[in-house]
């Protein structure tokens, strides 16, 4: 009986591995009929991690060592911008992704996310600030919320943040998307922390009563009340879609990386289910891909791209075979992903193409700018903020 099981393991592996050959020899095919280029718009950013763009012209760039950069519309950089908390900047840890309020233009509020120190370790916590008029400081400095607890650890913050919409317009929530610190990764199902979780609050930071554990008989029973949803990795991308959906992508260990459509109160799995296994070999957990009770991704690499940053295409640039793609980096190989949905903006994912492998560099953010063209961040000691255009 032993020796069945293991057969039918190597031949499930084999299988995926075929599987995920194809999809990406088939997405090579692809790009060679519908290639795109890079301009630079600036150059010496040191470990960029996410850019927002400003309503004047311009774009602010976060930096993982802990500096926030201005970048003009002719890629001039700034010194760094003042007034950021103290921020752990080692390993993974660092300054991490920052967004826009949607009444930026009038209010100049940003929200960023960052490895937080304290006495007992780090964590990831998020903020809320004003940007002075002439973009050389930040004001009014509010830390919104702190994961709990905090240990010592250089791995697997997470750290994305998304502003909740309904009805295509803004709710006056943020969604914060948290890794599981990596050695704390049976956290990620449990409600009495936020290790591996999404977790929602309102703008000033308190928890909405809709949460899903945000009641008498959940917090009773330890529940952290700011949790959407759990059994998370490490996400790396969030976004929401024009009709509220919230996507969320995270970084399996060895294979296994998942883009999800994350709900109210829903488990995602990690680490009782994984289409990945331990770095260097063998089965995390019981080796399984589902469970009852448990959501299955609605898409995944194995083997692993390393992605991270995630966008949809709203505009008509790329031509209309693009308008409502998901695009997304990849870290690993350096190159750019669109992924065709079953309907725009939502559906299935139905295939997978890979465009910029010249690149070679590792992709860490994407985004749409107001001008309809999509950007990236390239994650290097000489980062750059790239421009893609068609060839």
């Amino acid at each position: 009986m032993a020796s069945t099981v293991t057969v039918i393991r190597h031949l499930r592996k084999a299988a995926l591995c075929l599987a995920a050959s194809a999809g990406l020899w088939a997405g090579l095919a692809a790009a060679q009929t519908e290639s795109l280029r890079t301009e630079t718009v600036a150059t010496g950013l040191e470990h960029p991690w996410a850019v927002a763009f400003l309503p004047e012209g311009g774009f602010l760039v976060t930096e993982r060592p802990g500096r926030l950069r201005v970048v003009s519309a002719k890629g001039q950089v700034s010194p760094p911008v003042s007034g950021l908390p103290a921020i752990d900047a080692r390993g993974q840890g660092g300054l991490l992704d920052l967004v826009l309020d949607s009444a930026f233009a009038s209010n100049r509020q940003l929200y960023f996310c960052y490895a937080e120190p304290g006495e007992s370790g780090n964590s990831t916590a998020m903020a809320r600030a004003t940007l002075s008029p002439d973009n050389t400081r930040l004001l009014d400095l509010q830390v919104l919320f702190s994961q709990k607890p905090k240990f010592s650890s250089s791995a697997h913050f997470g750290c994305r943040i998304t502003e909740g919409q309904r009805d295509g317009k803004p709710d006056g929530t943020l969604y914060l998307a948290l890794g599981e610190r990596f050695s704390k990764k049976d956290d990620a199902q449990t409600l009495n922390n936020h290790h591996g979780k999404v977790i929602r609050i309102r703008k000033d930071g308190t928890v909405p009563a809709d949460n899903p554990f945000a009641t008498a008989a959940a917090r009773a029973n330890g529940a952290l009340p700011e949790i959407w949803s759990l059994g998370h990795r490490n996400p790396q991308g969030m976004v929401q879609a024009p009709d509220g959906t919230l996507w969320e992508l995270e970084h399996g260990p060895q294979g296994g990386d998942e883009i999800n459509k994350v709900q109210r109160g829903r488990n995602y799995g990690w680490p009782l289910i994984t289409y990945g296994e331990n770095y260097g070999g063998g089965k995390i957990g019981a080796g399984i891909t589902t469970q009852p009770g448990l959501e299955q991704p609605d898409h995944y690499w194995t083997p692993s791209i390393a992605p991270s940053g995630m966008a949809f295409v709203s505009s008509q640039r790329y031509g209309p075979g693009w308008h409502g793609s998901l695009v997304v980096g990849s870290l690993k190989f350096g190159y750019l992903a669109r992924l065709e949905l079953s309907e725009p903006f939502g559906g299935r994912v139905l295939r997978e193409t890979a465009y910029l492998q010249d690149l070679k560099e590792r992709v860490r953010d994407v985004r749409q700018g107001p001008d309809g063209w999509l950007y990236l961040l390239t994650d290097a000691s000489r980062g750059r903020l790239l421009r893609v255009l068609p060839r």
